[in-house]
């Protein structure tokens, strides 16, 4: 027998690795934790990926199937970071290898190594399909419904009984995850925060000059006050409705500029504008860019008394009347001084911040073991936290970034000062951890009520299980819902039809529940039981089931399921596969390079 082999280098492996944590970080944002992604299930599960590429590449090679030239070829030039146009560009392509510093040569090998890997796993992606049987079946348990009857039981009375020793120690030893004390950090911290900061009040002169460089943003648009009459009409209304509604507004608009018309009057007789109809078509004073456009145009082309042709809208038709102009105005210095010093005293905050953010990272770095010194040279507060654990969200731990830094591992180990961690605008924390507690088992001394709560609390959800299940004995034995409802002085059972799957009735798990159990038999119903998360359990009978109509689906839905069906099989199909390849091979792993 011929032996051929494959290795996964530690580069490599580094680089996938490195791809996956920027694809996590991506993710999950500001709360990525690099020490929960660093572990080693997780560099384990890369590797099997990798190892599962290289199984692929074995079984190919030993196939006989060779990747041609045209393949290759074909596979490079489809590639979009090539194409230009939609057509493969030689240019691009040799400045996108010289970036990565490779020649084409190497990146051919690359490409035909990659097609090896992947050459299994295409053609059963290619040949995995669902059939339309297996769709109409699919449907029909997808969208399936059950009508179903339900009594929650009540909680048993809590367990009082004695706690032996050996009980004690039992539990505590079965269930060391449970009675661990938390890793914890203690904190100091300096907290930057602009709005804190005292400025001096600002100068008269420097507000004048401000004024004067700012004029043209304190200048009052010229406004219009108008009326209208709107006549309203559907955008998608037929031509017919189209040109009776133009009709009426040609006729309102000869009627208002007719001498002495009332134009007032005209409004509240024939406009379809209940905001401005009892006003007599009012819309008060108005700013250019307020009106929709078509509205805007017209009314700004009008002098004061005139009444427009009519004008057409999204809204249907309108006869507008211009009342009266107030001219663009230039706000006084008076007026406008209160703003201006508030913006003054923001921007002085502001350019504070920025200086005492900046002296304090110039002192920290001179000394980054400690905070103490840059922060009495600045004379700011030192402040303490702690010690917190990884779930506090107290104070500024209720930043996830944070958290983040407070519990990483350099910053734990070096006991060095933060880089300034943003809170919000012009609000940010530098941070050191001063002390750091692993997590540890807590000693049994410690926890023991604990441990006698955790057992009582077992005995009490055991003997909640008992019950339900003596009462759902009674059910398969032909005992009604109602029966043992009005037995146990409980309300009578809660109807609920047309159940689908997912629904919380009450819960997600009841309703999983419902559909795990077999379809009623004929006039006889299913009994069955869920626990709910707070302890309680309740019993229930699935009454009917209501197949789903596969021929209630869209054609372009039942497209797009197939298709997903088809690739959730074929991703079946290649794990299949490659676990098959698997067993032919000998695979060595050296965790200790991970």
């Amino acid at each position: 027998m011929l032996w051929d082999r494959e290795e996964v280098s530690a580069q490599e492996f580094k680089t996938a690795f490195e791809r996956t944590r920027q694809q996590v970080r991506r993710q999950q944002g500001e709360a990525y934790d690099p020490r929960q992604f660093d572990t080693l299930e997780n560099k384990r599960e890369v590797l099997e990926q990798l190892i599962d590429l290289r199984v692929q590449k074995l079984a190919s090679r030993h196939a006989g199937v060779v990747i041609s030239d045209s393949l290759l070829k074909k596979t490079i030039s489809e590639d979009p970071s090539f194409q230009a146009d939609g057509k493969f560009n030689i240019d691009r392509y040799r400045l996108a290898l010289a970036s990565e510093q490779k020649s084409e040569r190497q990146y051919e090998a690359m490409q035909r190594d990659r097609l090896e890997e992947t050459l299994v796993a295409g053609a059963l992606a290619e040949s995995s399909f669902v059939t339309g049987s297996e769709m109409d079946r699919l449907i029909r348990l997808m969208f399936e419904t059950r009508d179903a009857s339900l009594v929650m039981l009540p909680p048993p009375a809590p367990d009082t009984a004695p706690v032996s020793e050996a009980q004690i120690k039992q539990w505590y030893t079965a269930h060391p995850a449970d009675f661990r004390a938390q890793e914890t950090v203690t904190l100091e911290y300096v907290e930057l925060n602009a709005a804190d900061l005292a400025v001096p009040a600002p100068d008269e002169k420097a507000l004048q000059a401000r004024y004067e460089e700012q004029k043209k943003n304190f200048t009052e648009q010229e406004q219009r006050l108008a009326s209208h009459i709107l006549i309203k009409v559907d955008e998608k209304a037929d031509a017919a409705a189209q040109k009776a509604a133009e009709a009426k507004a040609r006729d309102l608009a000869a009627k208002a500029k007719a001498p002495g018309a009332d134009f007032a009057a005209l409004a509240r007789a024939n406009s379809d504008d209940p905001g401005s109809k009892a006003n007599g078509g009012d819309l008060g004073w108005n700013a250019k860019g307020v009106m929709v456009p078509e509205f805007d145009a017209a009314m700004f082309a009008l002098q004061p008394g005139q009444v427009s042709e009519p004008v057409k809208t999204s809204f249907g038709w309108h006869v507008i009347q211009l009342r009266e102009v107030k001219g663009a105005q230039q706000q006084p210095y008076e007026q406008v001084r209160e703003q201006l010093a508030r913006d003054q005293t923001e921007a002085d905050r502001e350019r504070a911040f920025n200086d005492v953010t900046g002296q304090l990272v110039d002192l920290v770095l001179k000394n980054p073991s400690s905070l103490a010194p840059a922060a009495q040279q600045l004379k700011l507060p030192v402040q303490r936290l702690g010690p917190v654990a990884r779930n506090a969200n107290e104070g500024i731990l209720a930043s996830p970034l944070v958290k983040r830094q407070a519990f990483d591992e350099v910053r734990v180990r070096d006991r060095t000062v933060s880089d300034p961690i943003e809170l919000g605008t012009n609000h940010s924390v530098l941070i050191r951890v001063v002390a750091h507690t692993p997590e540890a088992p807590r000693p049994l001394a410690q926890v023991r009520e604990q441990v006698i709560a955790a057992v009582r609390n077992d005995r009490t959800a055991k003997a909640a299980e008992q019950q339900a299940d003596a009462l759902l004995e009674r059910l398969r034995k032909g005992e009604t819902l109602t029966a043992i409802a009005t037995e146990k002085g409980l309300p009578p059972p809660s109807v609920n039809p047309g159940i689908q799957r997912g629904m919380p009735i009450p819960d997600p798990s009841v309703s999983e529940a419902i559909f795990t159990v077999a379809p009623p038999a004929a006039g006889k119903p299913t009994p069955g039981k869920a626990p709910l998360p707070g302890g309680n359990i309740v019993l229930f009978t699935v009454d009917k089931v209501t197949a789903g109509d596969a021929t209630q689906m869209p054609p372009a839905q039942r497209e797009m399921m197939t298709q997903q069906l088809g690739r959730l099989a074929a991703d079946d199909e290649i794990k299949t596969v490659v676990q098959a390849l698997r067993k032919r091979m000998k695979i060595v792993r050296v965790e200790s390079n991970l």
